[in-house]
């Protein structure tokens, strides 16, 4: 019986780790998958009679909605992650997604300027922070990989924000045109009433607060695992 107690932690570590390594491995199949079709459609190499939306729409439906699972890892403590900061993380984009692109007609959040911006940040940022996690997973972690991951955000962050603001903006303005979409007025037998329209402009206003945090987050993580610059330039050299 002894022998079952130790083994049985063992057991459930060793399908956890399997499961953490397949979903890290398939995110970062999803989102390589998601890159090549931004590259290939706007060089030219994909159907220009399609949308670019209608070109990635299966696979960021998938591999971004996924994303949610990372809330339950952090809440369960399957991984050692933030809830707060990974559940901000998470939901910013799933709400682009579903309650921006997916809620408005083609013609709105999905030709957006923003939509291209948003997907190359988020694209190359997690190829690289699901490669991390996979390479952690494994037990091999090149440094260059853990350069990106503390790096690279510096630069694709605003862009990502830009555009997730950008398909929001694109959302609004629809709003303006069809004032009661997604919306619940009064009156009603509930007594209650949804304004989409301002709801997606306190999604808006609430990047104010928490986008500066969760950059500088960011550069404190990165100062912990890098270091200062002339300890990361010695590292590299």
């Amino acid at each position: 019986m002894a022998g079952n107690k130790t083994t049985k932690p063992k057991e459930n570590n060793t399908i956890i780790k399997f499961y953490l390594i397949m979903y890290n491995f398939l995110q970062v199949l999803g989102w390589c998958d998601i890159l090549y079709k931004l590259v290939k459609y706007h060089l030219g190499g994909e159907d220009k009679n399609k949308t670019l939306w209608e070109v990635v729409q299966f696979s960021v439906n998938i591999f971004q909605n996924a994303a949610a699972l990372e809330i339950v890892h952090a809440i369960t403590g399957v991984v050692k992650s933030n809830p707060i900061i990974t559940t901000f993380q998470v939901l910013s984009r799933v709400m682009v997604v579903c309650g921006v692109i997916l809620a408005t007609p083609p013609s709105y959040a999905a030709a957006s300027p923003g939509l291209p911006l948003a997907l190359l940040a988020w694209s190359v940022t997690e190829i690289i922070r699901y490669g991390y996690y996979l390479a952690n997973l494994i037990g091999f972690v090149p440094h260059f990989l853990v350069w990106l991951r503390y790096t690279t955000f510096i630069i694709l962050y605003p862009i990502g924000i830009t555009g997730e603001l950008l398909c929001l903006y694109a959302a609004v303005q629809y709003t303006a045109k069809e004032k009661n979409a997604w919306s619940y007025v009064l009156p009603n037998e509930w007594n209650f009433t949804f304004s989409y329209q301002y709801f997606l402009i306190g999604v808006m206003l609430l990047y104010i607060p928490l986008f500066p945090k969760l950059y500088l987050h960011m550069f404190s993580q990165r100062r912990k695992t890098l270091g200062t610059s002339e300890q990361v330039s010695k590292k590299l050299h």
